[in-house]
């Protein structure tokens, strides 16, 4: 029978109140480098980089902090981008406008607007192909095909399209319509060339357009089967006409008069462009750079001058097709020097960077920039060597695959200058590098971070990389390696490859992307750092844990190592996993950064999945699947070790490199699972009553008052087996000094929990530390069990931390003794908060009676991923703040609780719930922030605090020609929407081609639901609205849709609302 729990009525307006001053869900930048890079751009004028990607998105990179994303509405990949160029034939302009072009053939206008003084990135036209697509050539009239290239001409006022069937239209940019009378079909070309060249032959797709530098009125046109012509629209003749190879590209000379081709079959060729009307059949110069066997196309082909003499030739190919076409290179040619860049990925676009005012003769590069798949990587070409110049953001966080991170708040700044110098001495740069980071457009308007935080990235190689996560670039600081201090088979494997490695061609390996790791055994799987010592522990796949100390001068020394038994010489139990790794013996030599000190094995070598430091005992806890240790690094002596395996756990003796199976185990859990189901069924079957039931529901419907909110029921739990696999793992270790034998006495303690539900507390003994002295005594630290909890439903522990006496956390270790923060309450009683897959649960101290609880599980009927303790601050008082729990579940919602009463305060969408790399990837910081992957190359950052949030904040210099179209765009305000990475932002609903609402945007079958922050116990209508991601997918009701049209008198004010707006956005725009 149901059971009802009256609450008082209503919700208290003044909590609800300081709900909205403290939490609010945003998702704010993308940390890392764009997933799958597509197409590439570059403003000179601006000094601006866009990225485009497979899935719509556009990145705009100017200076660090500088950003802007946009997000196509179909998921189509950016084949093209070009902005418009700011140079025009009567006044000097800076546009910031984008053209792109879909791999659907479909055209998108973007603008940099700015709105309140800051920057934002929108779309305000669109061009999209007819449904029926006809196929042009020289047999009828031309129709509008696949597009192939896109070529901006007339100051950017007109864009001409090349297409498949090989004509060429032409569109006006400010409207995005075609006109009509300009299109220039194959058949008009043909009649210009000479009868034997016909043969009957279509000219093949437009591989290339480029525009004439001396004349704007002519184009240069390039067709797939090798025919070039320099066409003039104003005669609509052709000019010059050269016949060459099957090209790929085409390029300028800085002056005009010549022109470089680059072809299928390795080769390029230099033609001089001031011949007459005769075709030419022979190019001035011709070459096969990698010949004279048969080579790879060279897809791209610049040509640079410079004034100093010998001009920079940069392609991208033409390596020798049976030795090294396999490679993904880039060459660049200087005089006699060349230089083949090696890189590790595929190669997407490149550009370089050099003066582009009409008054210099010579282009002088400065910088080659280079889009990979996989990083981007930028060159100094004034300096000799062409050294790589040091990316301040888009560093590719995957070089190696992440394994695990974690989040440091509030570093200290002489760690953080340490820090910082170990990595600029990892990296030193040439003295003679003049070149900084050559795309500095725009300028942030962010303030600066009033701390520094630290994010730590643990990776499959065997390293841990540094990250500034302070503001929006996620810049690199400092990068620690722990592979040189094990034996690995790599050295073998580099030196046969340097044995076989040719003089020709010169190739330079660049870049630092490296998927291939040289043992799994070397991935880091867990990362812990106190930011007060400067010493660290890292823990990887082989059940090594290093315990490292930051040097600031390179050292030679040996490592102590220790070997740690958790099984405890149990009988019946046999490890099939890997070998342990072996380490170095001796002393070896170590760079400036974190110096390994200590080295533990545990054994069996199974991977760990729980460590903790605590720098001010000198301690450091570990566990794995088969249990748990404590060490003492000072003393370089095991204290504590202890099997958590169930008889029945074999599985956990595999490992995780381990292909064997049990079978036998399989099946018998399997007819144990249907055994189950059947009795619980018969159960339900047994006590149900349907009719009985009913009544019950109605008599208390009835009985009821409607005004008063009943607690809902509680889904039922089901017990999981003691015998389950892999029950025996330790998920959370943790250190307190608190109160665990007796009320009247606290010490320093160890917590331990387990995927069974155990929670293992162990009192210690450690020496305390003499007056003046930051290290303790020489004596024996002793660990004796105090406590053992085991939860109901034996769901896995997956946090634990005690709180004093005012319910608050404790702090860090030396952070009370440094008065870096509030000492806690050592009078009152402490207690313990245990959080599970199922529910939150606060025990008192030293009894450990259970004092509140909240069943998540129940109540919402999801499980707890991930939990963090977070201080969130008020936006309405500086000094008021509270500190919360926050939760994500495995549904990728995040909650938070109050601490220590476990109310529910709010709860968001975070992440898909299909995403499950993401949800597990997800750490949370201090200040109410958190990261999770959203590709294996990139960071989303979000906030659940209402006052700290980290977002891009910019502007750009931008003054737009007259009569230029976005003084005619319609702006009109939707919803705050995700963008590509869920950054809020004001997507404006832009015109079709006739000015009425773009069909392709407005006729959205997929539009999403307005999210809302959802309030507990009742739901807030003005709390701040939380972000949802572009392709998820909802149930839409009919109450939805009311909701969503709303009446008559709301629809009369929305529309007087949006003729305001837009006139405001007008005003701004054409300032």
């Amino acid at each position: 029978m149901m059971k009802f729990r009256f609450r008082r009525q209503g919700a208290d307006p003044q909590r609800e109140k300081l709900k909205q001053e403290l939490f609010a869900f945003n998702k704010t930048v993308e940390h890392g480098f764009p997933n799958q890079p597509s197409a590439l751009a570059f403003d000179p004028e601006l000094r601006i980089m866009a990225i485009g990607t497979r899935s719509g998105a556009i990145k705009i990179y100017g200076a660090p902090g500088v950003e802007f994303t946009g997000l196509h509405q179909d998921m189509a990949t950016v084949t093209q981008m070009h902005f418009l160029p700011g140079q025009s034939w009567f006044l000097l302009t800076h546009q910031g406008r984008l053209l792109t072009l879909l791999d659907d053939s479909s055209l998108h206008l973007w603008e940099i607007v700015h709105q309140n003084g800051c920057a934002h990135l929108e779309e305000a036209l669109s061009f999209q192909l007819p449904s029926r697509l006809g196929f042009d050539g020289a047999s009828g009239p031309p129709t509008l095909s696949h597009v192939t290239v896109v070529l901006l001409v007339s100051a950017g006022n007109m864009a001409a399209l090349g297409t498949e069937g090989g004509s060429v239209f032409f569109l006006d940019v400010s409207t995005l319509m075609l006109i009509e009378d300009q299109t220039l079909g194959p058949d008009e070309v043909l009649r210009s060339l000479p009868d034997d060249y016909r043969c009957g032959k279509a000219l093949g797709p437009v591989e290339s357009l480029q525009g004439h530098l001396r004349d704007p009125t002519k184009i240069l046109i390039g067709y797939s089967r090798g025919l070039l012509v320099i066409w003039n629209q104003a005669a609509q003749c052709a000019d010059c006409i050269f016949l060459g190879n099957q090209l790929e590209s085409l390029c300028w000379e800085r002056s005009g008069s010549t022109l470089v081709s680059s072809h299928s079959d390795g080769s390029y060729a230099v033609w001089s462009a001031d011949t007459g009307t005769s075709p030419v059949m022979q190019p001035t110069v011709a070459t096969m750079p990698y010949g004279p066997f048969p080579c790879k196309a060279i897809n791209k082909i610049l040509w640079r001058s410079c004034e100093s003499g010998g001009h920079f030739i940069i392609f991208s190919g033409g390596m020798p097709r049976a030795s090294y076409g396999d490679r993904h290179c880039v060459s660049v040619l200087r005089a006699e020097t060349l230089v083949t860049l090696d890189f590790t990925s595929r190669i997407i676009d490149f550009f370089t960077v050099h003066s582009t005012r009409p008054e210099d003769e010579f282009d002088e590069p400065q910088a080659l920039a280079v889009l990979l798949e996989e990083e981007l990587v930028v060159l100094d070409l004034q300096v000799p060597g062409w050294p790589v110049v040091p990316a301040p953001y888009l560093a590719p966080l995957h070089s190696s695959a992440i394994t695990c991170s974690a989040h440091v708040a509030n570093v200290p700044a002489k760690l953080w200058a340490r820090i910082v110098s170990a990595g600029e001495q990892q990296s030193p740069q040439p003295d003679s590098s003049a070149l900084s980071w050559p795309i500095t457009g725009g300028r942030s308007l962010a303030q600066e971070p009033s701390q520094r935080g630290l994010l730590l990235t643990g990776h499959e190689d065997g390293t841990v990389r540094f990250w500034d996560a302070s503001g929006v670039a996620l810049q690199p600081l400092y990068k620690l390696s722990t592979a040189g201090l094990f034996q690995t088979d790599c050295e073998h494997a580099d030196s046969l490859a340097q044995a076989t490695e040719d003089d020709w061609p010169p190739f330079r390996k660049v870049g630092c992307f490296d998927p291939y790791s040289d043992d799994p055994r070397l991935g880091v799987q867990k990362v812990a750092l106190c930011k007060y010592t400067a010493q660290m522990v890292v823990a990887g796949t082989a059940g090594q844990v290093l315990v490292l100390e930051l040097s600031d001068v390179p050292l030679e020394q040996a490592v102590s190592v220790a070997s740690v038994d958790l099984l405890q010489d149990r009988e019946g139990f046999t490890w099939k996993g890997h070998e342990r790794l072996s380490p170095r013996t001796g002393p070896l030599p170590w760079p400036a950064g974190f110096q390994p000190r200590v080295l533990v094995q545990c054994l069996p070598p199974a991977a760990v999945t729980a460590v903790t430091l605590h720098t001010e005992w000198s301690l450091v806890a570990f566990g794995t699947s088969h249990g748990f240790g404590l060490f003492d690094y000072q003393r370089k002596s095991p204290v504590l070790a202890r099997c958590t395996l169930h008889p029945n756990d074999s599985l956990a003796m595999e490992g995780p490199l381990s292909r064997v199976k049990s079978l036998k185990k399989s099946l018998r859990q399997s007819f144990r699972r249907i055994r189950k189901s059947r009795v619980s069924g018969k159960k339900r079957a047994a006590n149900a009553n349907s009719k009985l039931q009913e009544a019950n529901a109605q008599l208390a419907e009835q009985a009821c008052p409607h005004d008063v909110e009943m607690t809902p029921v509680q889904r039922r739990i089901e017990p999981r087996s003691a015998d389950d696999c892999l029950s025996g793992v330790v998920r959370c270790l943790y250190f307190a000094d608190t109160f665990l034998r007796d009320a009247a006495h606290h010490g320093p303690t160890m917590w331990a929990g387990t995927n069974s539900g155990s929670v293992f507390a162990y009192a210690l003994e450690v020496p305390v530390a003499v007056a003046g002295s930051e290290k303790r005594p020489e004596r024996v630290v002793e660990a004796v069990l105090g406590k053992e909890v085991q939860l109901m439903h034996r769901a896995p522990v997956v946090a634990i931390a005690v709180l004093d006496g005012r319910g608050r956390p404790l702090p860090e270790p030396y952070e009370a003794s440094q008065d870096l923060a509030q000492a806690p309450d050592m009078q009152g009683g402490h207690a313990v908060l245990i959080a599970s897959e199922e529910q939150f649960k606060v025990f008192t101290l030293p009894k450990v009676s259970a004092k509140t609880k909240f069943k998540l599980t129940a109540h919402e009927g999801c499980r707890v991923r991930k939990v963090a303790l977070a201080t969130f601050a008020s936006v309405a008082c500086e000094d008021y703040a509270e500190t919360c729990l926050a939760c994500l579940t495995n549904l990728g919602d995040v909650h938070i609780f109050s601490v220590p009463g476990l109310r529910p305060q709010v709860h968001y969408s975070c992440i898909r719930k299909e995403d499950i790399s993401g949800i597990a990837s997800c750490v949370f910081t201090r200040h109410g922030q958190g990261f999770y992957l959203i590709s294996p190359s990139e960071f989303e950052r979000f906030s659940l605090s209402a006052r700290n949030i980290t977002e891009p904040l910019c502007s750009l210099d931008l003054s737009w020609p007259h009569g230029a179209a976005c003084a005619s765009y319609s702006f009109q305000e939707l919803p705050k929407l995700s963008q590509a990475n869920g950054t809020p932002g004001i997507i404006l609903a832009p015109q079709s081609r006739d000015g009425s609402p773009n069909p392709v945007h407005s006729q959205r079958a997929d539009t999403p639901e307005l999210p809302e922050a959802v309030l507990s116990p009742m739901s807030i209508d003005s709390a701040t609205s939380a972000d949802t991601t572009l392709d998820t997918i909802g149930d839409i009701t009919v109450e939805d849709v009311k909701d969503f049209l709303g009446t008559s008198e709301e629809s009369e004010k929305n529309l007087r609302n949006l003729v305001e707006d837009e006139a405001r956005a007008c005003a701004i725009l054409i300032k």
